[in-house]
């Protein structure tokens, strides 16, 4: 099947007594034995449930992986992949990643005793002299929070292999319709199920995504040991949405760039960061490794925190808001918002200022969009 045939249709068959149409919701705590021996395949929902197994079935399907485990938010995703690790391990990181992502890794497990070196992941040579014997882990964040930096992930996939380094990508900017690490020699995907997957701004979650039996079977055991799984209902609303990742993917980056073309020639607008724009440090790359450019843009506006203000104050259909990935448009200040976790010298360093706006491009039409930001750039 078709990808966007694997959305509408992989993991929906499962009521055998009615034909439903749509997965049910199983909101069953527990299930009957039929012995002491055997059960129906779900025996407590904290270790499995069969409505989060269709959605983890399908998001199988959709990255190409042989196992899933959907969670409950997306930090709990990174939180079980992190449990792959012990004290003494080294993992490097992006310094641009997402700023709850840095806090986990620098104020969380730092302080377990797992070390973290976040280094400039567009430049593999970085990587490369960055390893030490105990590197065991490169996380990749491409396109990165929020100046959506592109990431090789070939080039850093290979890097830790000699290495005797696993990768771990966040795919969640991109989501598997324009992006598919696995194929690009990455070892676990993971996702804020929470932005694109699910698409309605209305659940929070996350998955953990594997193509090897033996990280499937740590992740399984993790995920139900700390009790990370996400709820049926949530499973059913991502399951849900899912169904038009296609279609939805598509007529957000129809806004995106049109969007990304506006502000690039405002002379208001001191700099775009999109991948899709030709003039993007990583164009070539991203039009390598993705099959879209996606839907989330950010830019420098002249006047820093005044003009910032002034024109999240002034627009109408962006929402000031955190997340993204809905079908609303969003905008944020990285500063004091996504990524207020990271101190500012490290905000600094990897390039976020106070002149820093992350825009989340709906499915609005594109041409209401621009003439909102018309009017918020306006003397």
């Amino acid at each position: 099947m078709q990808f966007e045939t694997q959305c509408v249709h992989v993991g929906v068959d499962k009521d055998s007594t009615f034909n439903s149409a749509t997965t049910p919701i199983y909101p069953s705590s527990t299930f009957r034995w039929d012995d002491l021996k055997t059960h129906r395949g779900f025996d407590y929902t904290r270790s499995g449930n069969p409505t989060r197994r269709a959605l983890e079935e399908n998001l199988i399907a959709l990255e190409g992986g042989i196992d899933c485990r959907a969670t409950c938010t997306g930090m709990s995703a990174i939180t079980a992949t992190m449990h792959l690790f012990k004290p003494g391990d080294q993992i490097i990181a992006g310094h641009d990643i997402y700023g709850g992502t840095y806090r986990l890794f620098d104020a969380v497990f730092r302080s377990m005793g797992i070390d973290f070196v976040f280094v400039r992941m567009g430049d593999p040579e970085e990587v490369r002299k960055a390893i030490t014997p105990k590197t065991k882990c490169v996380w990749i964040e491409t396109p990165s929070n929020p100046l959506l930096n592109i990431v090789d992930m070939s080039a850093i996939a290979k890097v830790a292999r000699e290495a005797g380094a696993i990768t771990i990508a966040d795919n969640t900017f991109l989501s598997p319709y324009f992006q598919r690490p696995f194929d690009h020699g990455v070892d676990i995907v993971v996702h804020s199920t929470t932005k694109y997957l699910n698409g309605h701004s209305d659940v929070v979650g996350g998955c953990v995504v594997t193509k090897s039996k033996e990280h499937a079977e740590k992740i399984s055991y993790v995920v139900n040991a700390l009790g990370l799984g996400c709820s049926p209902f949530d499973a059913w609303l991502v399951l849900r949405g899912v169904k038009t990742l296609g279609p939805r993917m598509e007529a957000h980056q129809r806004g995106a760039m049109a969007l990304a073309r506006f502000l690039d020639g405002h002379a208001r607008i001191k700099h775009v960061y999109y991948p899709g724009l030709e003039d993007h440090p990583q164009h070539e790359l991203a039009k390598r490794q993705q099959t879209g450019f996606g839907a989330m843009l950010s830019f420098e506006i002249d006047g820093g925190r005044p003009a910032v203000e002034r024109v999240v104050e002034r627009l109408k259909l962006f929402q000031l808001a955190e997340s993204l990935g809905g079908v609303e448009s969003l905008i944020e200040y990285p500063d004091s918002m996504s990524h207020a976790s990271m101190s500012e010298a490290a905000r600094r360093e990897a390039g976020i200022t106070d002149s820093t706006l992350r825009v989340s491009v709906g499915i609005e039409h594109p041409d209401d969009l621009i003439a909102d930001f018309t009017n918020a750039l306006a003397d």
